[in-house]
């Protein structure tokens, strides 16, 4: 995190006070289908005012203007806001909530959610150098992913991490293994996959049996039998993690009912376990979902973890920085076809992929609000079909040269992004209060080629 961000941080840090007067968890500010016309709400900190959107106290029209476009605009009271809710909702268990990087790895996110007192969850070893140059103490980093390598492995124990959830018994041994040639005793906890419907979409649930993640109960209690031949382990803990963007608590609720059942099973053959993970997936409000607030998830599965007697962890990431986020875009052409009209803005697949990927839903909203709607494709200069942001869509009549702002882009947006088509990648800014940071400058066509070698071939 840049250091002039951090001073501010420090100085300018809202309260809880200030910070709850968002409101309800349900709230959002959102474009319906039938047109422009937006739901007032305080779920993020992007609203009209004067018929202009703002980000907090900023006009986002400038920084578009002033940072160009494609940018990335994030707001800090909507990050620190959704780490508060989250934090107070689970506060009679005093959970580590340890933000999945994955989400969004910008060090100014990751710095201002550490100074909260977050952990962090990782899945590799580039997280793993972002995790600890934000400054997160290591022994609040857990490690996850089905593929670590020995390099990964050797940093990780090296630097002291919490605990790797291990997700296969080779993976098991291989830790073991390393951790015996360092001569170190290093934590695990065995990911559980407890063969859950999450309801959500097929690339993104990961906690059936057919998913490649984690270990069926029959084969973890066999581990667990067998713990004491792993002799450079301390197997002190479960994981579970079903999926991402749920938006009901029922798949949590099967989840966690059938590793409470496994660790009474366990404690009948008196092994005992100190950590219960349970993983990340709050879903967000991107069109017409109805996701349950913190305190209501929390409501649903307090009970079943104070009866387990461990320690809890959380990871979640879209929920924290989804709806903190959003994608600036301007209108390059429009075209009208004897079958459909195409806007044709100038950021792509390459600047979010959600849309390409998972056939998802962004509201997009004109910077300054219009009157009248049209039905038509919002698509990118990517050279491929699947480059679009909306299909089908009614959005506001915009004309060529306004900007655009694509909501719910600050989880997976810019993490997924990438040079493809040669292009590079946008900038980030962050916003707190009426102040603006860049915390992440626009790449050149230098930085494109800058690792590329041309040998003197002949």
């Amino acid at each position: 995190m840049p250091g002039n961000l951090r001073s501010l941080a420090e100085r300018r840090q809202p309260t809880r006070a200030q910070l709850r007067h968002a409101g309800p968890q349900q709230a959002s500010l959102r474009e319906t289908r039938q047109g422009s016309r937006v739901r007032k709400g305080r779920m993020h900190e992007f609203k009209y005012k004067n018929n202009q959107l703002y980000c907090e106290n900023v006009k986002v029209e400038a920084l578009a203007r002033r940072f160009g476009i494609p940018l990335y605009v994030y707001s800090y009271a909507t990050l620190i806001d959704h780490f508060i809710k989250l934090r107070d909702a689970f506060s009679s268990l005093r959970p580590l909530i340890c933000y999945s990087v994955k989400a969004n790895s910008n060090l100014a996110i990751l710095r201002s959610l550490v100074r909260q007192g977050a952990g962090l969850d990782i899945v590799s070893g580039g997280e793993l150098y972002r995790a600890l140059k934000a400054g997160c103490p290591a022994d609040k980093i857990v490690y996850a992913s089905v593929g670590k390598t020995d390099q990964e492995i050797t940093t990780a124990i090296s630097k002291g991490i919490l605990f790797f959830n291990a997700e296969s018994l080779p993976e098991l041994e291989n830790i073991n293994r390393i951790a015996r040639k360092l001569n170190k005793i290093t934590r695990v906890a065995i990911r559980i996959n407890p063969d859950v419907e999450a309801k959500t979409h097929k690339f993104i649930t990961t906690g059936k049996i057919t998913n490649k993640f984690g270990i069926d109960l029959d084969s973890a209690y066999r581990i667990l039998l067998l713990r004491a031949k792993f002799t450079n382990l301390d197997i002190c803990g479960l994981h579970i993690h079903i999926g991402s963007q749920i938006t009901e608590s029922a798949p949590f609720v099967a989840a966690i009912k059938k590793v409470a059942d496994f660790i009474k099973k366990l404690g009948t053959k008196m092994i005992t376990l100190e950590y219960l993970n349970i993983g990340g997936g709050m879903g967000i409000i991107y069109d017409n979902e109805t996701p349950q607030t913190a305190r209501i998830y929390a409501g649903k599965i307090i009970p079943l973890l104070e009866k387990t007697g461990l320690k809890v962890i959380m990871e979640p990431g879209r929920f924290i920085t989804g709806n903190a986020g959003i994608l600036l875009t301007k209108v390059l052409y429009i075209k009208k076809t004897p079958k459909k009209k195409f806007i044709i803005v100038d950021a792509g697949m390459n600047d979010l992929v959600r849309p390409a990927l998972y056939d998802a839903y962004h509201n997009i909203l004109p910077l300054r609000r219009i009157s009248g709607s049209e039905k038509a494709d919002v698509v990118g200069p990517i050279c491929e079909s699947g480059d679009f942001l909306a299909k089908e869509r009614k959005v506001a009549k915009v004309s060529e040269g306004d900007y655009l702002a694509v909501m719910g882009a600050g989880a997976y947006g810019f993490s997924m992004s990438s040079n493809y088509n040669s292009r590079p990648r946008p900038a980030e800014v962050m916003v707190v209060k009426d102040k603006v940071f860049v915390i992440r400058k626009r790449e050149s066509y230098a930085d494109l080629v800058r690792n590329e070698l041309t040998p003197a071939i002949r």
